[in-house]
């Protein structure tokens, strides 16, 4: 982790962590020439001018988030419950589209599996190549490996209301009851009154609450074209090259190695289904619509 990370944001002022200190700045003019604006993930340098701290530097980011504003996240936790919501497979491929074309390492969590049967969630996801943890009442033991995965990473949790986010981050760090209280809360909200950003220090990892993250859409800052989808979709990388055709979608085509990858069992149904839905939307939005 770096000593200096800006944590959040209210009202022009930002809150960096500077080693075990939180210091309040305020960010250079050059910034509004730049159309450059700090955000909740960034990785800074401050200075002292006399009567305030100021935010001097924004090192590059490794990606960045508009809609709710944040830079640099490593791991996306997406929590998945097996009932009550059931899962939703769109929007989980959606999401985890999304991460991987920005450069973002994605992680699923099942949860309740004391309810209902989990192997099949389990299954497809772990066949697509993301690492798929789960949990239930009483069985906690997968949890342990998935701190391992956090530690020294800036990690968000997403999940639909009512997936069990908020019992899930109780589970991983019950010793820091007041801060997991805090971001349970907000993380547990079925709609979202605000859109700030806020950074939580969890031992050896950082928590982002996110709200409004698992709302997110394939347009605007999250665009991906009709062309690059194919490789946010990590398990076709093994087919794409092997296609009879160059410019193959991978939604029809004769001589499609995805397709036949699919047809064999090599590639979850599911994953390719929500690929074809995604693909269609996308090759529907015009240059100028973005």
């Amino acid at each position: 982790m770096t000593d200096k990370i800006i944590l959040k944001s209210i009202g022009g002022f930002y809150y960096v962590k500077s080693g075990d200190e939180i210091i309040e700045c305020k960010a250079k003019g050059k910034f509004r020439n730049l159309s450059l604006s700090p955000l909740a993930g960034d990785i800074v340098d401050t200075e002292f001018d006399g009567s305030t701290n100021i935010i001097s530097k924004i090192y590059p980011r490794k990606n960045k988030f508009v809609r709710p504003p944040f830079a640099n996240l490593d791991l996306l936790i997406l929590v998945v419950s097996t009932v009550e919501p059931a899962p939703n497979y769109l929007v989980i491929d959606k999401m985890c589209a999304i991460a991987r074309h920005k450069d973002v390492d994605v992680a699923i969590v099942i949860t309740k599996t004391d309810m209902a049967e989990y192997q099949h969630v389990y299954d497809i996801y772990s066949k697509a190549g993301f690492p798929v943890f789960y949990t239930g009442d009483g069985d906690d033991s997968q949890l342990e490996s998935l701190r391992i995965l956090m530690k020294g990473k800036l990690c968000a949790f997403s999940g639909n209301s009512g997936v069990g986010k908020s019992t899930l981050l109780n589970k991983l760090f019950p010793h820091l009851e007041l801060e997991t209280g805090i971001i349970s809360k907000k993380l547990g909200r079925g709609k979202h009154t605000t859109r700030q950003v806020e950074i939580f220090q969890m031992e050896d990892c950082m928590v982002a609450d996110t709200p409004g993250f698992s709302s997110v859409e394939l347009d605007y800052d999250n665009f991906i074209s009709k062309t690059d989808l194919q490789h946010a979709f990590v398990e076709f990388a093994d087919y794409i090259g092997d296609c009879k055709f160059s410019d193959c979608s991978h939604t029809g085509e004769k001589g499609c190695a995805v397709k036949q990858a699919v047809d064999s069992g090599e590639i979850p149904l599911s994953r390719y289904e929500s690929y074809c839905a995604l693909y269609d939307r996308q090759k529907n939005i015009k240059d100028w619509e973005l």
